[in-house]
């Protein structure tokens, strides 16, 4: 005896055709919605896409800056007088390199976490504002 297998094409189209005949089809509705979903996805990736160019920005200052400071420490170390005078130099750079770090960690995260929060905002909104037009269509269909 031959198995009948199932044709998942056939069964998608088979309940299309019946939600096309359905009373409470409003194609409209369904095609707006997916153009929301699309309108907030494009603006959260813009938000994020934002937070990565000021995160990239403000590195490239920070390269900009470290490399001058670089700089400033070998004219000085080879002007120096003494030994003591260059190590004395190259502990004080380490140690503005190692606190400049710190704080620039600590903004890189903050402008990240910032762009972050602005794209979850987006997608929490059109979330509550997706649910509740769901609600009101579901009850406008039940009466």
């Amino acid at each position: 005896m031959a198995q009948q297998q199932n044709n998942p094409f056939a069964e998608a189209f088979k309940a299309f055709s019946n939600f096309q005949q359905s009373p409470n089809a409003n194609f409209r509705d369904v095609f707006n919605a997916g153009r929301r979903n699309v309108e907030v996805i494009t603006a959260a990736n813009q938000a994020v896409a934002e937070g990565a160019q000021a995160v990239i920005r403000r590195q490239v200052e920070i390269a900009q800056k470290n490399a001058e400071g670089a700089i400033d420490l070998f004219k000085e170390v080879a002007t120096s007088k003494s030994p003591e005078a260059s190590i004395a130099k190259q502990a004080e750079f380490a140690r503005n390199v190692f606190e400049s770090s710190l704080a620039t960690a600590r903004e890189l995260w903050e402008i990240t976490s910032k762009a972050l929060g602005e794209a979850t905002e987006i997608v929490n909104k059109h979330v509550v504002s997706s649910v509740e037009e769901a609600t009101k269509s579901a009850k406008k269909s039940a009466a």
